[in-house]
């Protein structure tokens, strides 16, 4: 199933979806195996599953440590995708990868989306690859039936959010506040508007991120998003009390 046609179907069964963020290989492979495991079994719709990169841009402190420390343990670009194949094999929600574009480029693109299918993914979120840029990259993910997933930020003009939605599938992913993950992110009218103004620009799911930590956050974009993404706070709470406290937290979110 591609993801836009697996998105649909969860809507109509909850009132917003949820999608979690992990580093693959942090703290280790083992642990972010029962990580994933305990997300999908709190109620998890969606997930990304970042393949670490020594420059993660758009990621904040404690998404970045983590990219750093599953460098540091010797987590490879193989390795990650022998864990994608694993975990789409295990749960049957949508996974995406998330990385950068060097990734992508180094394993060569067409190579990039033919194994991203084979492993039984359903797109990427490639967040330095605009899509003027990567024209072979959109072209390789679409004829291989994935979503090149792209971002809506509040400075984007109007007449860019519209590009970039058209541009893209699956879904778009607009940033909740400009910056990088895991900062604070202020649930207010200033949000809404910008909401409203993603709205107009596609047709396609809205999914929001950056600074999400709790289920009122979650409970605001009821009826102007559909899809609500946390990352830097599972990671966090992983650090603290390990994976039992992430999937309590997950699980909080949902009752």
């Amino acid at each position: 199933m591609q993801l836009l046609e697996a998105v649909n179907e969860r809507k109509k069964r909850r009132n917003i979806l949820l999608m979690t963020h992990i580093v693959v290989g942090y703290p280790n492979l083992e642990q972010s195996l029962l990580l994933v495991d305990a997300m999908v079994h709190a109620g998890v719709d969606l997930m990304e599953l970042q393949i670490p990169f020594s420059e993660p841009m758009a990621d904040g402190p404690v998404i970045l440590h983590a990219n750093q420390a599953a460098l540091k343990g010797g987590i490879t670009v193989e390795q990650c995708f022998a864990f994608a194949r694993e975990v789409a094999r295990r749960h049957p929600i949508p996974f995406l990868f998330m990385s950068y574009y060097n990734i992508v480029f180094k394993r060569g693109v067409e190579r990039f989306a033919t194994e991203t299918r084979e492993a039984g993914l359903t797109g990427a979120i490639v967040p330095d690859c605009p899509p003027e840029e990567g024209t072979e990259y959109v072209a390789s993910m679409r004829k291989h039936g994935l979503a090149p997933v792209f971002i809506f930020s509040p400075r984007t003009s109007d007449a860019r959010l519209k590009s970039l939605g058209c541009a893209g599938d699956g879904f778009v992913y607009a940033v909740a506040r400009k910056g990088v993950t895991g900062s604070s992110t202020e649930f207010g009218g200033e949000l809404e508007q910008y909401l409203g103004r993603c709205r107009l620009a596609t047709e396609l799911p809205l999914a929001v991120g950056f600074g999400l930590k709790s289920r009122a956050d979650v409970d605001f974009l009821v009826g102007k998003a559909d899809i609500a993404v946390v990352g830097s706070e599972s990671i966090r709470l992983l650090d603290q009390g390990g994976v039992a406290a992430v999937g309590e937290f997950i699980a909080g979110l949902r009752d």
